[in-house]
């Protein structure tokens, strides 16, 4: 007996927007960061991966070292391992009786010996310090049977070009807190005390997708074919790059057409398998804006425009279990929205500690006299005068700013900068990390 199968879900009746809805009060840039952070919570599950594939992945537990690094105390140097009590004079000889390698273990030194050592060989019992080789000269003794004789050209200081046991990391201790974002250097101290793996915040499930009639993805046609109106999807390359590099899995669902059904299907889809539903374009006030009818249809829009340029036409709200981001469409809006919104949002949903980067201060090599309402974020870059230089169109839809700049300028609302002026820096290796 075969079943029929059952019929789609009807997509739910959606009221007309009317074209030039009331616009709520805009968020001030802080408020907004604050109230989306607390919707985000850390998602259950965890990866437990192999330290060589866990760059960029959040720390889901403390790493605790059962070991001293280094175990033992070792020569830092290529050189003599002594006792300073036997240095007397620039005449004192000592019998080098020992040679020990790394890897290797020495005797423990006699008095009026010392021990041939090479970097990170064990220092023996009964040294105090390392005379390293280029402060020594060797002494011919004549007798083919005898240890070679040492002259050290300056007096042992207790301790020199010795490495301590456990001056590294101490046995006992947390070396990585839960909540690190791991980077190659924390790798290798994770690899130092034994981890060969390690568990990790699972990745976030992110849908990708972008709304607009006027969206032609490149490679579909050639640029001296391109309808008038017409303009190749940047965002969707850059977004997908960005989610990538945060850890995320990312299902591109491609372009939706600007028709509030296909909008409501696009989002009801992306909702049941996916944490996170990344949009760019229509999440403003147009007629053809169908990004915040079609989130209130199934579900909540609680956080729409914020007070910043470029970036105004910012959404949040929740589908389902799935969270919902709207970017606006202008690709350098799209951009920096990203990088001061969406990514400490999905770094705190993989638990991280670290949100975001602190700003530098750094002089301006520019003037900019046109203060505006809203927090802005210009696009400049270091010069080698130790300054910075501000690229010369601010338009949002100029995404050539974020390629030649390599940060950005948090400028206050109401604030022009005069040539000088001490201004705040975030850099783009520290928001792309």
């Amino acid at each position: 007996m075969t079943t029929a199968p059952a019929s789609p879900k009807p997509l739910p009746a959606v009221p007309a927007v009317p074209a030039f809805a009331v616009r709520p009060p805009l968020k001030p840039l802080d408020d907004a960061l604050a109230e989306l952070l607390t919707h985000a919570r850390l998602l259950d599950g965890v990866d437990v991966v192999s330290t060589f594939d866990a760059d960029g992945r959040v720390l889901a537990e403390d790493l605790v070292s059962a070991l001293n690094v280094p175990a033992h105390d070792n020569s830092s140097m290529d050189g003599y391992a002594v006792r300073c009590a036997d240095w007397t004079s620039a005449d004192t000889l000592l019998e080098v009786n020992q040679r020990i390698a790394a890897g290797s273990s020495g005797t423990d030194l006699a008095a009026g010996a010392a021990a041939r050592v090479f970097t990170g060989a064990p220092v023996p019992p009964g040294a105090d310090a390392v005379v390293m080789q280029e402060d020594c000269q060797a002494v011919p003794t004549g007798d083919s049977g005898q240890h070679p004789m040492l002259r050290l050209t300056q007096r042992p200081q207790p301790g020199q070009w010795i490495r301590r046991a456990g001056e590294d990391v101490a046995k006992g201790n947390v070396v990585l807190h839960q909540g690190t974002r791991l980077a190659p250097g924390a790798l290798g101290l994770a690899a130092s005390i034994g981890f060969d793996r390690l568990r990790v915040a699972r990745r976030v499930r992110v849908a990708l997708f972008s709304t607009g009639d006027e969206l032609v993805m490149p490679g579909e046609v050639a640029p001296q074919d391109m309808q008038p109106g017409a303009i190749y999807n940047s965002n969707r390359f850059f977004l997908r790059a960005l989610l990538t590099r945060m850890g995320c899995t990312v299902t591109d669902m491609g372009i939706v057409p600007d028709r509030l059904d296909a909008t409501v299907a696009a989002l009801r889809g992306a909702s049941e398998q996916h944490d996170l539903i990344l949009t760019s374009g229509g999440v403003s006030v147009g007629e053809e804006d169908h990004i915040k009818p079609a989130v209130q249809s199934l579900g909540q829009l609680s956080l729409w425009l914020i007070a910043m340029k470029p970036g105004k036409p910012f959404a949040y709200g929740k589908i389902g279990s799935a969270h919902f981001i709207g970017l606006p469409g202008n690709p350098v809006s799209s951009f920096v929205t990203f990088l001061l919104l969406v990514r400490p949002f999905v770094l705190k949903l993989q638990g991280a500690g670290a949100l975001a980067p602190e700003s530098i201060a750094i002089p301006a090599h520019f003037t900019w006299a046109r203060a505006d309402k809203r927090r802005e974020f210009l696009r400049v870059r270091l010069n080698n005068a130790g300054g910075l230089d501000l690229f010369p169109n601010q338009s949002s839809g100029v995404l050539t700013s974020a390629v030649w700049g390599d940060g950005l300028v948090d400028n206050p609302p109401g604030t022009t900068i005069a040539q000088g002026d001490s201004v705040r820096y975030l850099p783009f290796s520290a928001l792309m990390a």
